[in-house]
């Protein structure tokens, strides 16, 4: 099996597909182009036998996707400029995808992340430490290193060419390293015309666990998401991992909702917990 999935652009609408995640998702669905991108998405997943299609889809569209078969998993406010909640759907053609097999440690993970709500954390450096922008000259150390903390990965960041071209699109990826030793990354996902960015790919040296770098890259993403007028940061992390859902918690994240059986990471199919935070400086 292919160790990830294809992108593809569909008029103004972006698409993932593939057997690795089993899924359709549109991670960027053009309002104009719903009933398209609903009729698309139906005969892709037959053709292919996908069991889920997974659908970013705006609050004011909700109704046209229930009447198509599609269920609500997490919804982010402010999601579409600052304003119009995205709701995530989805469609099962397996019933059995839909069950959530480690309810009793996504539960505990969860229940753990709650407990470092709002919590402050400090974000300087140790001495010999420093965090900067990645550029094109670090996607082999940055490739090497997700392949090290990561036995699969729904996107394909083990191959430096598609670290580089990412970052000539809308991706800026981060970096803490000890003098010239990678240590840590994390990355974001603009979408400039929304105005929301995702936080993601978050991945740090075995070396280097619990010093809080997932914490701090974290912070410095979003003090860059502020000065470029980004008013929503999201994510979709893994529901069964304490300690990341625990780093967007206490940054003052709000849980959005469990995507079940999402995304094939870590070696196996996982369900995936949302999370979001309005950066204007407004009450979420």
């Amino acid at each position: 099996m292919k160790q990830c999935d294809m992108v593809l652009h569909r008029g103004s609408s972006t698409i993932q597909h593939g057997h690795f995640n089993n899924r359709v998702y549109v991670m960027k669905l053009a309002q104009s182009e719903i009933h398209d991108i609903l009729r698309y998405a139906d005969d892709l997943a037959h053709k292919e036998n996908y069991t889920k299609i997974f659908v970013k889809v705006p609050e004011s569209a909700v109704e046209i996707f229930a009447d198509a078969g599609y269920l609500t998993e997490a919804t982010v406010p402010f999601f579409f400029h600052g304003k119009e909640t995205a709701v995530f759907m989805a469609k099962y053609s397996d019933p059995k995808r839909k069950e959530v097999h480690d309810e009793q440690l996504i539960a505990v993970a969860l229940l753990e992340a709650f407990g470092h709500a709002g919590e402050r954390t400090s974000h300087k450096l140790q001495d010999g430490f420093s965090l900067m922008h990645a550029h094109a000259g670090n996607a082999e150390e940055i490739a090497a290193l997700y392949r090290s903390v990561f036995k699969t990965y729904p996107f394909p960041v083990f191959d430096p060419d598609y670290i580089r071209q990412s970052m000539q699109g809308n991706t800026r990826y981060f970096v803490i390293k000890k003098f010239h030793l990678l240590a840590a990354v994390a990355s974001c996902e603009i979408d400039a015309e929304n105005r929301n960015a995702e936080v993601t790919d978050f991945a740090t040296g075995r070396l280097f666990n619990g010093r809080g770098f997932a914490s701090m890259l974290l912070h410095a993403i979003e003090t860059e998401l502020k000065k470029e007028g980004i008013l929503l940061a999201y994510t979709i992390a893994r529901a069964s991992f304490g300690p990341i859902n625990a780093v967007f918690a206490g940054a003052g994240y709000q849980f959005g909702g469990l995507l079940p059986n999402n995304t094939n990471i870590c070696g196996s199919m996982e369900s995936m917990n949302v999370w979001y935070k309005k950066l204007d400086g407004g009450k979420s």
